[in-house]
């Protein structure tokens, strides 16, 4: 071969493989040693990694590419929404939103406001527990909304004092309950004597305007609280008071109550009798109740009594009013006196619209003027405090007020005196019982009465 003198070289094969002075054997070395050590390094990463699945036989594998595909599993379905979803939920975070009723206001109102789920509102409401609650509000309301970017998680509302509803979402849907607050019950009375007004009096003793509307409704059959309660009148009761927390929420029933009108002692006390039968009854167990209301509404004043003499206002003769007129405003509800059904519902004369009553013992009752009547139709049988119409100054009347009659075997009697039928007594096989729990109660009357007596003269 010809020594190179220049130009290019074609023999480069020869130069590199078999050049004089390089020997063959560190090649075979590195060809050896670097497959291995890849082997190891992959190796090693395995023992910490448990994803990548172990090589079977390191030796058969030192020999060979080093080009080896590795097959990582695939991630399952849930995996990637939990995966999707990690970050979403980070950032949405429940929210507590307190709504507050305003005057106008609905909770579709408030939802909108504030971008909660209508779908969520509807579900709610369709709760038979939870209805009336959200349906039903008032300005000054408070419900409470916990969130999640409007999804709603839990509702709370406040209902009383003595009971909150709770509305929480599951898997199964949405689930209402009522939480009633745990209350003491505390007794409680007193005992005044009327100087200028029944309120007053019972002001000054610390007893609540809504005891006192409950004592009237309980002697309402025997005392005419507007007309008939004079300076001198006194009047005691035992009730009780509701606490929670050491907080006095409201108060409670009457469990009994005397009042002295016009030096008549009238009693009543509050019993239940072994089937759930709720009443008030004096000392011989009679009720309180009668069988008729003195008067079937709310007024202000009686603008005319029952008078065979009178002039009549529009007609200026001589004409008996066989009833009485009961000055109140347009709208005012009017009551059924007494269980009975309805004989008369139309325009009767000078009467105007009216209302009659048919009641057992032959005895009928009269209501006239009104300016519109109530939902129960002709036939219709109504119980004693059902509103069978309204207030008005329909027919001959020179202003709203209710004509009230009261009738026995057809013949007028005054509904101011007459005497009303009793209701059903405490049931003879329930007497003892009564008599032996309301003899306590006769014992905190005279109690309270004698310490107030005591303490005023001192």
């Amino acid at each position: 071969m010809k020594d190179y003198s220049g130009g290019i070289r074609h023999d480069y094969k020869q130069v590199m493989m078999t050049g004089a002075g390089a020997p063959r054997w560190p090649w075979f070395v590195v060809g050896l040693v670097v497959p291995v050590l890849g082997v190891i390094l992959v190796l090693a990463g395995s023992a910490d990694d448990p994803i990548l699945p172990p090589l079977a036989n390191p030796i058969a594998t030192a020999g060979a590419t080093a080009r080896m595909p590795l097959e990582l599993p695939k991630p399952s379905a849930a995996d990637s929404l939990a995966a999707a979803a990690a970050p979403q939920e980070e950032l949405a975070q429940p929210v507590l939103t307190k709504l507050v009723v305003g005057a106008g206001d609905s909770l579709e109102r408030l939802f909108r406001r504030n971008e909660l789920s209508l779908s969520d509102l509807a579900a709610m409401v369709a709760l038979d527990d939870a209805r009336a609650h959200l349906v039903k509000l008032l300005p000054g309301n408070k419900i409470e909304v916990v969130h999640r970017d409007g999804s709603i998680i839990a509702l709370s509302r406040e209902i009383s004092r003595l009971a909150t509803l709770n509305i929480t979402r599951t898997p199964e849907g949405f689930v209402a309950g009522l939480i009633e607050h745990p209350v003491e019950t505390r007794a409680a009375g007193a005992h005044s004597t009327i100087r200028s007004s029944l309120f007053e009096a019972a002001q000054e003793v610390g007893v609540s305007g809504g005891v006192i509307m409950d004592m009237a409704g309980i002697f309402q059959w025997d005392i005419d609280f507007i007309q008939d309660v004079r300076t001198g009148d006194e009047f005691t009761v035992v009730y009780d008071e509701l606490w929670r927390d050491g907080v006095k929420l409201q108060d409670s029933s009457i469990v009994a109550a005397e009042f002295i009108n016009q030096g008549k002692l009238y009693r009543a006390a509050r019993y239940t009798d072994p089937s759930g039968e709720i009443g008030y009854y004096t000392p011989d167990g009679r009720s309180v109740r009668k069988a008729f209301l003195r008067a079937p509404l709310e007024f202000r004043r009686i603008s005319s009594n029952f008078n065979p003499n009178r002039r009549h206002p529009v007609l200026n003769t001589i004409r008996a009013h066989r009833g009485v007129d009961y000055a109140a405003s347009s709208g005012t509800p009017v009551q059924a006196a007494g269980d009975g059904k309805i004989s008369f519902r139309g325009v009767n004369g000078g009467y105007g619209n009216t209302v009659i009553l048919q009641h057992g013992g032959n005895i009928t009752t009269l209501y006239a003027h009104l300016s519109r009547f109530a939902a129960p139709k002709l036939g219709a049988r109504v119980k004693q405090g059902q509103v069978i119409g309204y207030v008005g100054k329909s027919g001959l009347a020179t202003g709203p007020h209710l004509h009230y009659e009261y009738r026995v075997n057809g013949a007028h009697r005054n509904p101011r005196t007459v005497t009303l039928p009793p209701a059903d007594p405490v049931p003879q096989e329930y007497l003892q019982d009564f008599e032996t729990i309301s003899a306590g109660l006769w014992h905190q009357l005279d109690l309270y009465r004698s310490t107030q007596l005591a303490s005023a003269s001192n």
